[in-house]
């Protein structure tokens, strides 16, 4: 079962407006920034911990102490930049479903292929490039 439209309808309008960039995927990773630039880790900290943008803490658990409920479905973000590359996060971010199909987790920045999903929100993203660059620039200090 896919949860991405339950979690496309929690998420709000929160589409990007702009068309998406096609990333270039390597191996198990997207090297590149999909804005060209580095994200901000402070904006990226507030998506993660967001109940409205991000929902991660829904499914993950994270070293945000202030944040309660926190979910257990999903690997623990605390250490995730010791266990993956910038890159690695980018793609797990933009698309997991490119390393697992039956992930449950929404492909953030990535408009086709995908069932179910309301009119309002087809051809947007969940996150844009610069809030998918805030989040990776965020997971890669989470180190242990």
């Amino acid at each position: 079962m896919r949860i991405l439209p339950v979690l496309a309808l929690l998420l709000g309008a929160q589409a990007a407006a702009a068309q998406p960039v096609t990333p270039q995927i390597v191996d198990d990773a997207i090297p590149t920034s999909l804005t060209g630039r580095p994200g901000d880790a402070a904006r990226g900290r507030a998506i993660v911990a967001s109940r409205s943008t991000g929902l991660c803490l829904l499914c993950h658990s994270g070293p945000i102490a202030e944040e309660r409920f926190q979910g257990d479905l999903a690997p623990s973000l605390a250490g995730a930049g010791s266990r993956w590359s910038e890159g690695q996060l980018r793609l797990r971010i933009v698309d997991g479903t490119r390393l697992n199909a039956d992930t449950i987790m929404p492909a953030y920045y990535r408009t086709g292929g995908l069932q179910r999903v309301a009119r309002a929100f087809d051809g947007k993203t969940i996150l844009s490039a610069e809030q998918v660059e805030d989040v990776v620039a965020y997971l890669v200090t989470l180190k242990d």
